[in-house]
C-alpha cells in the first residue's frame, strides 16, 4: 500500500438521536471513492471515532470496504487503551480493512517507553499494518519512531502535531520505507512545508464536501503549481481556518455541516461536540460558494488545475 492520492476521512452520519445512518454513510463513501480519493480512512477523527460504539464502528468499516470494492484501501481508526484498541483492531480486520490508524491513547500522558510498548502491543495483536498518529498526548521522539518502525506491522506516521523540525529528525532517524502523512487540520495550509520534507501525502477534510476543489489544490501542490495552490488557499482555505478557530470542535463540526450544505443529510455531530451556530453556518455556506466560484475560474483559465 502506497496511499497515492488525496486521503478521504468520511464523516459518520446519524439522526437526531445519534443513531447511525448506515445507508447515508455508504453513499458518502461511494461518492468520495467515485470522486477520486486515494484511500478511505473510516471511523477516524472526522468520523467521530470516540463517539462510536463498537457495533456501529464494525458496521461502518465493513460498509466502507464494500463501497470501496478494492478500488482504494480502507484504513480504520483505533484507539483508547491497548485492550480496547485491539478490540477495534479485530473488528476492523474482520470487516476487511487494509490497515489501521492508531489514534493517541485515551487521555494519559505517557513517557516514550510507555508509548512504544502501547503501539508495539497493537502491532503484535493485529494482522493489519498500522499507521501511528502523532498529536496531543502521543508525541514521539525520533528514537521512538525508529524503534517502532523496526516492527514489521508499523508502516507509517501521520503527523497532527505540526513541528516540522521534529518531523525532519523523525524522518532522518527512521529506516527507509516508512510512509509519512500530513495530518494537521486543513492540511492544505501547511502542506508546502511538509512537501519540502518529502511528505507528499495528506488528508483533506474539505474533500468531504468539496472534492473537486480539494483535488485541484492537491494536484497544484503535488505538481509545484504554487500560484494555483496559493490562490485557493488565500481565497478559500485560509478563511475556512479562521472560521474553524471560532468554535471548539469545529474541525469536525464544520465538515459535517459542509456535507449537509452540499445536499447529503449526514445529521448533527455527536455529543460532546456541538453544531456550528447559525451565523457560522451562513459564513460556511458563503465560503462554499466562494470555493465553487474559484474552481470555475480555474477551469476557465488557460492552464486549469
Amino acid at each position: 500500500m502506497t496511499f497515492d492520492g488525496l486521503l478521504f476521512f468520511p464523516v459518520t452520519p446519524c439522526d437526531e438521536e445519534e443513531r447511525l445512518d448506515l445507508e447515508v454513510f455508504r453513499r458518502h463513501v461511494r461518492q468520495g471513492v467515485e470522486a477520486g480519493c486515494g484511500a478511505v480512512f473510516a471511523c477516524c477523527g472526522t468520523g467521530e471515532f470516540p463517539s462510536l460504539s463498537l457495533r456501529d464502528y464494525t458496521a461502518c468499516v465493513a460498509a466502507a470496504v464494500e463501497e470501496a470494492a478494492g478500488r482504494v484501501p480502507v484504513v480504520a481508526g483505533t484507539g483508547y487503551g491497548t485492550a480496547m484498541a485491539l478490540e477495534f483492531a479485530r473488528a476492523a480486520a474482520d470487516g476487511g480493512a487494509s490497515a489501521l490508524l492508531a489514534l493517541p491513547p485515551y487521555l494519559v500522558q505517557a513517557g516514550q517507553d510507555g508509548l512504544r510498548r502501547h503501539y508495539e502491543a497493537i502491532a503484535d495483536g493485529t494482522r493489519l499494518p498500522i499507521i501511528l498518529y502523532q498529536r496531543d498526548n502521543a508525541v514521539f521522539e525520533p528514537e521512538t519512531v525508529a524503534a517502532l518502525a523496526e516492527h514489521p506491522g508499523v508502516i507509517g506516521l501521520k503527523d497532527g502535531y505540526g513541528d516540522l523540525g521534529l518531523m525532519r529528525r523523525i524522518i532522518e532517524a527512521a529506516p527507509p520505507g516508512m510512509l509519512y502523512f500530513n495530518g494537521l487540520p486543513t492540511a492544505e495550509l501547511s502542506q508546502p512545508g511538509y512537501r519540502d520534507l518529502g511528505v507528499v501525502r495528506y488528508s483533506s477534510a474539505v474533500f468531504c464536501f468539496l472534492p473537486d476543489l480539494a483535488l485541484a489544490c492537491y494536484r497544484a501542490l503535488r505538481d509545484g503549481r504554487d500560484d494555483v495552490a496559493n490562490r485557493l488557499i488565500e481565497g478559500f482555505y485560509r478563511p475556512l481556518v479562521d472560521l474553524r478557530g471560532e468554535g471548539p470542535g469545529y474541525a469536525v463540526s464544520l465538515v459535517k455541516a459542509g456535507v449537509r450544505l452540499r445536499g447529503l443529510d449526514v445529521g448533527p455531530v455527536r455529543r460532546p461536540l456541538s453544531d456550528p451556530s447559525p451565523e457560522h453556518l451562513d459564513r460556511l455556506a458563503a465560503l462554499i460558494d466562494r470555493g465553487l466560484a474559484l474552481l470555475e475560474e480555474l477551469e476557465r483559465s488557460p492552464n486549469p488545475a
